[in-house]
Parts: C-alpha cells; sequence; structure tokens
C-alpha cells in the first residue's frame, strides 16, 4: 500500500495478491460494478494482473478517499469470505463450462 499527497489531491494504491489469477479475476468483476459518484471528488481506478488486484484511488478531501477506501475493504473483506466458503473456482475450461 503506498499513499501519496501533493497539493492538488490525495493518491492511495493498493495490490492484494490472491491464491490464483482465476480468484483474482472473480474479485475484480465482483468489484468493479460498484463505481464511485462521480460528484464525489475521487476516482477509483481497478485493474487485475495476473493474481492481484491493483487499486488507485485520488481524492480531493481525506474524508473521501477515507470512506471510499473502507467501502471497498468491507466489500473485498465479503468476496474473499465467499471464495473461501465455496472452495477453489472450478477452472473455465472444464466439461461443465464446455456444455453451456
Amino acid at each position: 500500500m503506498e499513499a501519496k499527497v501533493n497539493q492538488r489531491s490525495l493518491n492511495f494504491d493498493m495490490t492484494i495478491p490472491f491464491g490464483n489469477e482465476r480468484e483474482a479475476n472473480i474479485a475484480f468483476n465482483s468489484l468493479r460494478v460498484d463505481k464511485e459518484p462521480r460528484r464525489s471528488g475521487l476516482s477509483r481506478e481497478m485493474n487485475q494482473q495476473d493474481n492481484k488486484l491493483i487499486v488507485k484511488w485520488e481524492a480531493m478531501e481525506a474524508r473521501m478517499l477515507r470512506v471510499s477506501v473502507n467501502g471497498f475493504l468491507d466489500h473485498l473483506a465479503l468476496v474473499t469470505q465467499t471464495l473461501a466458503e465455496f472452495g477453489p473456482p472450478v477452472p473455465i475450461d472444464t466439461e461443465i463450462s464446455r456444455q453451456l
């Protein structure tokens, strides 16, 4: 995690490693649907790189940054708990996916 402050904005970067690329992809697809409101003065960029989820925030106010990061971490905790509860994801190229 890395936080940077300049005169115009606050930046926070986070890299979250997963057990494998498929789990990272499931988390990415689950978390990307929650967009930041346009009027919030905050932007969030999220990417997946191999088995890592990379998230970058930029905000004009510390309070908005804190609220966004805390909300994201709450959702991330739910995703990781769900992955743990259901076990490792089934590979995409299995017989079941061929039937779909």
